[in-house]
């Protein structure tokens, strides 16, 4: 279902809308309200296993957030998605930022789950428009092929497996294996 099919919503219409039925979240894409896909079970647990590692490796340095729909600019127009966590560094936390608001500044990380249905080639094209948007790292997490790509904006992404550590300059004194995130999730191999 999108809201609003045939009129086009502007950023401040799609912020004051009421929330929808159930657990319904809502990304602004193109001027429509579009809904997420309802995670399921092992998207649910990965998101718990990665907030909290996240919040352990950030310790006080910044906010970590689930499904907080991010302001942005994409292809030139206002665009409001809402990645499955995200973070922001105190350095570019607003002092104003309201609590119960959208992430008004690009964050320096946002991480997204493929869901079923979703392709890893879906996830390139808008890890592409985060980047564009001045985000300054996307993670795409792939529980099908146990694996997280990390997308830079001036190098190649770069995918780690297994026993490989995740580690990244942005980030001083992450890291991990995408192993130890897949265990800490609980979720076999083969699953």
């Amino acid at each position: 279902m999108i809201l609003q099919a045939n009129n086009q919503l502007t950023l401040q219409e799609f912020l004051n809308l009421s929330p929808g039925e159930g657990d319904i979240t809502y990304e602004l894409v193109d001027g429509q309200a579009i809904p997420k896909m309802s995670p399921k079970k092992f998207h649910s647990k990965l998101t718990r296993a990665l907030l909290n590692l996240i919040e352990e490796l950030c310790q006080g340095k910044g906010e970590v957030c689930p499904e907080l729909a991010v302001t942005l600019t994409r292809r030139g127009r206002d665009w409001a998605p809402t990645p499955d966590i995200l973070y922001i560094s105190n350095e570019r936390l607003p002092a104003d930022w309201d609590d119960e608001g959208a992430c008004s500044v690009p964050p320096d990380l946002v991480i997204e789950i493929i869901s079923p249905g979703q392709t890893f080639g879906q996830m390139i094209a808008k890890a592409k428009d985060y980047l564009d948007a001045q985000v300054l790292r996307v993670w795409v997490v792939d529980s099908k092929a146990r694996s997280i790509t990390v997308f830079y904006p001036d190098a190649p992404p770069k995918t780690f497996m297994g026993d490989e550590l995740l580690t990244d300059s942005l980030f001083e004194g992450w890291e991990f294996t995408v192993e130890q995130l897949f265990q800490k999730a609980k979720i076999p191999l083969n699953s």
